[in-house]
């Protein structure tokens, strides 16, 4: 039997044994690992964590949600999955779980820039006293540190915190999975899939641990081998819309192919015309990649108010009618929508100015209102702050950011430049979107940039 029929079992027991059924599951995954269960994660099977099932119960939605997908609603889940924990602390003071839960959540929240402030920051720190005030020494105390530690890029400290955590919870799948998002973030590729993978298979239908080997696999440009997990995703959530487009999303990375990922879409727009809300971003850049105006616009038109969110940096939805207006040639249309989305995006900076994010966004923006030299900047200094050696996924990104910026103000040799590092190392530059995106239009022709969409084009067989 495998990890993931063990998880497929049912276990049909009343609420009040549902502590015996957690205790069972865990010893069965490990047993069929051939693993050891450490003392600490003996003396866990054997207690309860909390007395009151409806805390339990509360932390256990706040668990299971985070689990699903993110790609979209991420900023919402997470809130959600906020006041789940909160509502389970305020029935049991005392229980653990919670805390280091709400830990995680706050932190990845400002990692991911979705609440960038010293309050968020001031939420997860005031959890993790919380924790350490209960229980200084127990492994999801440590493994709590760990990820605030991390989301402040403290990866030295993170992986102490790590190691004692690892120590008390040799089989808890969240350990293996901060080692594998810390790997990454430090560019170390091959021991982040090894840990996420390890991850994978203590917990083999957590939906969000599939996402982040399938985010992986993107980066690394290794389309050919994505098939098998977009499989596992679809299995586990054969309706969530993310697994469903995966395929398709592959084509248009992989081979610039936009028609599998039209033809999804309008297939989910049938079925569920919300979609449209969740997936705008995406439908926007699809059409301006078929350089599709209007169907660009009817896609800005379902966005929300408040824009987008591409990983961890948002965008004003004045940021995507620059961009249409730009593609399409409205000089006047682009100058009014980017002049609002500076308005947007310069909020984050007021009392923190060097935060790389908007900073990296913000260069964009300025660079498309004719005002160059304060853009290349704002986008070098952004590059500064955050470099790809300090940051393998988000620096990567300011670093596209950048390019785009030289793109936009004439200086095609130091977009090259730096789109030549960016294809060459983990990023999400990509064959589609440098063959079909509008925003590199001022570099076609050039025989250095067509070189490199050659270098990243599908290889025969």
């Amino acid at each position: 039997m495998t990890g993931a029929q063990i998880w497929a079992q049912r276990y049909d027991r009343g609420l009040a044994d549902i502590f015996s059924v957690e205790s069972e599951l865990a010893e069965a995954i490990v047993g069929q690992l051939r693993s050891k269960l450490s003392p600490e994660e003996k003396a866990a099977i054997g207690s309860q964590p909390t007395s009151d099932l409806e805390a339990f119960e509360l932390y256990t939605k706040a668990r299971n949600l985070l689990a699903t997908s993110t790609v979209t609603q991420g900023e919402e889940k997470r809130l959600q999955a906020v006041q789940l924990l909160e509502q389970a602390i305020a029935r049991d003071s005392a229980f653990l779980r919670p805390y280091c839960a709400l830990v995680r959540v706050d932190s990845e929240l400002y990692l991911l820039g979705m609440d960038h402030t010293p309050a968020r920051l001031r939420m997860a720190d005031t959890a993790l006293q919380n924790a350490v005030r209960l229980q200084p020494n127990a492994g999801e105390t440590h493994l709590a540190s760990a990820f605030l530690r991390y989301c402040q890029l403290d990866y030295d400290g993170a992986r102490q915190e790590l190691t004692w955590a690892r120590h008390a919870l040799p089989n808890e799948p969240l350990v293996f999975e901060l080692a594998g998002y810390m790997d990454r973030r430090q560019g170390r590729w091959q021991d982040s899939e090894h840990n996420l993978r390890h991850a994978l298979e203590l917990d083999p239908r957590n939906f969000y641990f599939l996402q982040q080997m399938l985010e992986s696999y993107e980066r690394l440009r290794r389309f050919d081998e994505m098939p098998i997990l977009m499989a596992r995703a679809l299995a586990v959530a054969p309706s969530d819309p993310g697994a469903r487009a995966n395929s398709a999303f592959v084509d248009l990375f992989a081979r610039a192919d936009t028609k599998p990922l039209r033809a999804t879409f309008s297939v989910m727009l049938k079925e569920d015309p919300k979609i449209a809300q969740a997936f705008a971003v995406e439908l926007v850049k699809l059409a301006l990649r078929e350089r599709d105006f209007s169907a660009a616009e009817r896609a800005l038109a379902g966005m929300e108010k408040t824009g987008g969110f591409e990983s961890a940096f948002t965008f004003p939805r004045a940021w995507y009618a620059g961009l249409i207006a730009r593609a399409k040639g409205d000089i006047a249309g682009a100058r009014a929508a980017f002049t609002a989305a500076r308005g947007e995006v310069a909020k984050p900076l007021t009392g923190q100015s060097e935060f790389p994010q908007p900073l990296s966004v913000l260069a964009m923006i300025d660079v498309a209102l004719g005002n160059k030299e304060q853009a290349l900047a704002e986008g070098r200094r952004a590059v500064e702050l955050l470099p790809f050696t300090q940051d393998a996924i988000t620096g990567a990104d300011v670093l596209k950011h950048l390019a785009i910026t030289y793109a936009w103000c004439g200086d095609k040799d130091d977009a090259i430049e730096k789109l030549s590092i960016l294809s060459k190392i983990p990023s999400d530059v990509n064959y589609g979107m440098l063959r079909l995106d509008p925003i590199w239009d001022s570099l076609r022709g050039h025989p250095r940039f067509e070189k490199i969409v050659a270098s990243l084009a599908p290889k025969e067989k």
